[in-house]
């Protein structure tokens, strides 16, 4: 008879210290997702309701309270939690209503950009033909642009306001939406659920709405997960230039520009709203790549 295999308590070992490791890499990850959750979700409730919440207005000056550090207190002993600016402005209530304004152009974007190129894309990948390879030759020549190149050129003749960047930023975005959109359609012809809905006599249309789309839906979700973080840097930078989000409106872009005569003297100027931008592209990152880990 053929002996059972007995294990090496030699080789049992590695295996115990695998799981030893793995245990709190997974619990990591699982904090950090919460953190970044917690963050975004926080930064989402005090862009819808902070400005009712906090007793300071974006454009509120008080020249006697100007470049006051975090935590002081101004002429009339009202706390400024972040400080004030040049105008005697407070900058928590700057960054409040900046974020409003930046999440709104990275969602507007990023709807507009993947509904655009998911359309064409999935065209380009699922029905083919000379329309097909247009889209994608199209897509090819735009990708040789730099995005904040493109859409400098374009804001400059255009000029700038909040419809103007968001529009612009879509047009520049959606080849990443078609690109990828292209390769899920392209594979999805191979699919057995294509066959039977080709079978049972349905259109292209039918299939590509009814069936194509959802099977392709996460994987574009979390593209356009990534695409809000890549987007709100884009925001900033044009409007840090000056072709972006213009006065009196408020943006984290624009809180920099007028911070940068101020930065040796009050570093709080830049870093409140430079911490708010970089603190916010991590987090869609940390959730973007859990949630395709976790697929």
């Amino acid at each position: 008879m053929t002996q059972p295999a007995v294990l090496d308590p030699e080789q049992v070992a590695p295996l115990g210290e695998f799981a030893a490791v793995a245990s709190p890499t997974r619990r990591r990850a699982r904090v950090g997702r919460w953190l970044a959750l917690g963050f975004l979700a926080l930064l989402l409730l005090t862009a819808v309701f902070g400005p009712w919440l906090y007793p300071y207005g974006p454009t509120e000056q008080a020249l006697l309270d100007r470049l006051l550090a975090p935590g002081a207190r101004g002429a009339e002993g009202r706390l400024h939690l972040l400080g004030t600016d040049a105008l005697g402005r407070d900058v928590l209530a700057q960054l409040i209503y900046g974020a409003r304004l930046s999440v709104s152009v990275a969602l507007c974007t990023v709807v507009l950009s993947g509904v655009l190129g998911t359309t064409l894309g999935l065209y380009a990948g699922y029905v083919q033909g000379r329309f097909g390879a247009l889209i994608m030759r199209t897509v090819d020549v735009m990708l040789a642009f730099p995005t904040l190149l493109l859409a400098l050129v374009i804001l400059f003749a255009v000029g700038p306001s909040f419809w103007a960047v968001v529009l612009v930023l879509a047009f520049a975005r959606w080849t990443v939406f078609a690109r990828v959109a292209e390769g899920l359609g392209r594979s999805a012809r191979e699919e057995t659920y294509v066959a039977a809905a080709k079978v049972l006599g349905c259109g292209t249309p039918r299939i590509m709405r009814r069936h194509v789309l959802p099977n392709v839906f996460v994987p574009l979700l979390i593209l356009a997960t990534l695409e809000v973080s890549i987007v709100i840097p884009a925001e900033a930078g044009l409007s840090f230039l000056g072709v972006g989000i213009q006065p009196p409106d408020t943006s984290w872009g624009l809180m920099i520009a007028d911070a940068r005569p101020y930065i040796e003297t009050a570093w709080w100027l830049v870093a409140a709203p430079a911490a708010a931008i970089l603190l916010t592209t991590l987090c869609v990152n940390v959730l973007a790549r859990e949630w395709s880990r976790s697929r």
